[in-house]
């Protein structure tokens, strides 16, 4: 029975935390380039009380007896499908049809990944995310940006020479305005990686590169199995509000019958315990 506490408690806590992953991808369902998240739930440690055994006299065990101790989380994983473009007729939004990542320059140094093309011209001309992030490519026209490089690229900053701040992006990435276009326009180009899911959520829909992932592979839109860009359009979160009410439901109900299991497991120590009057 003091077993049964302790398999019902595990059982709450990475319930708790389903609903936590549950709560978040919720709270984003408006959120440009927000991708959902999944627990993935891992059972623990058996401890065996009698193995399957055979002797050589024929007498043999045809069955072990296991008792398992409960559950644990071992991770989340991203769902990067793609969620629903919206038209917004701004000409520096741009959405992403198809796999790919945009590169920023984040405020550690690092480079960051993002599907949010929610982009505007700063105050010094640069392109940025609307967090101020300036957009990366190995084919911008700024290179202040330092030695920023990926998969053996250096990159830049995209500056577009533009006095009206009004900007054409192609579905290939040549981004183009009323002084230049053509074979001088910079290139917004884009990163994939082998496994995606290995990708680190830092916050801000944007990502960094680890290990698991892989390095990434950068490319110009509609090249190399990356998907073409879409101006005047942003990607949706791709969180179904349905699928998750129903997940959450289905993780109320295993929390309250392990709470059932440590009520009906704390019951029968009271009547053990009052064997003795």
């Amino acid at each position: 029975m003091l077993r049964s506490l302790y398999i019902a408690s595990s059982g709450m806590q990475a319930q708790q935390m389903n609903l936590d992953v549950i709560s978040n991808n919720l709270a984003n369902v408006n959120t440009t380039g927000f991708k959902k998240s999944r627990v993935d739930f891992q059972s623990l440690l058996y401890q065996s009380l009698k193995s399957p055994a055979a002797s050589e006299q024929g007498f043999f065990n045809p069955m072990g007896l296991e008792i398992g101790n409960g559950v644990r989380v071992v991770g989340t994983l991203s769902d990067f499908s793609g969620g629903i473009l919206q038209e917004t007729g701004n000409d520096s939004d741009v959405a992403i049809q198809g796999k790919g990542f945009f590169m920023v320059a984040l405020p550690n140094g690092k480079v960051g990944y993002t599907r949010n093309g929610a982009f505007q011209i700063d105050s010094q001309g640069y392109l940025v995310t609307s967090n101020g992030y300036r957009v990366l490519s190995s084919k911008g026209n700024d290179s202040t940006g330092g030695s920023l490089s990926v998969g053996g690229k250096t990159l830049k900053y995209i500056k577009p020479d533009t006095a009206t701040k009004t900007i054409s992006i192609s579905e290939d990435g040549i981004v183009s305005t009323e002084k230049v276009s053509g074979a001088s326009a910079p290139i917004l180009e884009m990163a994939n990686f082998a496994n995606p899911a290995g990708l680190q959520a830092v916050g801000s829909t944007s990502y960094v590169a680890t290990e698991v992932s892989g390095e990434p592979i950068i490319g110009q839109p509609t090249k190399d199995g990356l998907g073409s860009l879409i101006q005047g359009f942003l990607e949706g979160s791709n969180v179904k509000v349905v699928e998750e009410m129903v997940k959450m439901i289905t993780a109320q109900r295993a929390y309250e019958i392990n709470s059932k299991s440590i009520q009906t497991s704390d019951e029968m120590m009271g009547i053990t315990n009052g064997l003795k009057r």
